[in-house]
């Protein structure tokens, strides 16, 4: 009976030793992804970060949920062999709510960057035991690109939200020109707004 469960104890060692990266994300997945996304949450004012955590239903709480979502199908995508698929709408989802905030360009890609520190802390024994400092240098890279992809989704969110504003100004500006000819009685032209001259 001892000298099975020697065997067993030993089997269970050796299958750790050459568990795979992957394997080693998989099983560990659950505790990565909580303290990434409160590592995400802690970068926001305190008044905000309570909100964030206090509920996680798409419909109280959609910043909240597209978060969790977001961060979840990246960490899919970094498992998934199939390279092939596009990470972009999960990036996407994240960095369009921070896009919207006062993020500098670094502090709003800087979660993705986070990753590999969040990584290293929880499985680095392991991955120093297990002989996978080489696997867990090409997801670093792959962390790397998805940095640098996540930066162009941001100029790219940064540009949309330039030009909803431009065109509300140009809005808002139209409907004042319109008020003032009415009151002036002045007729509309097209293509030719008119204010009333102030002068006696």
């Amino acid at each position: 009976m001892e000298s099975c469960f020697r065997l067993s104890f030993f089997l269970i060692l050796i299958s750790r030793q050459y568990m795979s990266l992957q394997k080693l994300l998989e099983e560990n997945k659950s505790v990565i992804l909580s303290r990434w996304f409160n590592s995400i949450v802690e970068t926001y004012p305190a008044d905000t970060r309570q909100f964030l955590r206090s509920k996680k239903n798409q419909f109280d709480n959609p910043v909240t949920h597209r978060i969790s979502s977001g961060i979840e199908g990246i960490f899919s995508q970094i498992l998934n062999k199939d390279k092939e698929k596009d990470v972009s709408p999960f990036l996407d989802k994240v960095i369009r709510v921070r896009a919207v905030q006062d993020f500098a360009p670094s502090q709003a890609v800087a979660f993705i960057f986070d990753l590999k520190r969040l990584v290293r802390e929880e499985l680095g024994e392991p991955i120093r035991q297990g002989e996978l400092l080489k696997e867990f240098h090409r997801f670093e890279e792959e962390i790397d690109k998805m940095g640098l992809l996540a930066l162009d989704i941001y100029m790219k969110c940064r540009e949309e939200i330039y030009e909803l504003r431009v065109n509300e100004v140009k809005r808002s500006v139209s409907r004042l020109v319109e008020r003032a000819n009415k009151i002036c009685g002045i007729p509309e032209k097209e293509g030719d707004p008119e204010v009333c001259s102030t002068d006696n």
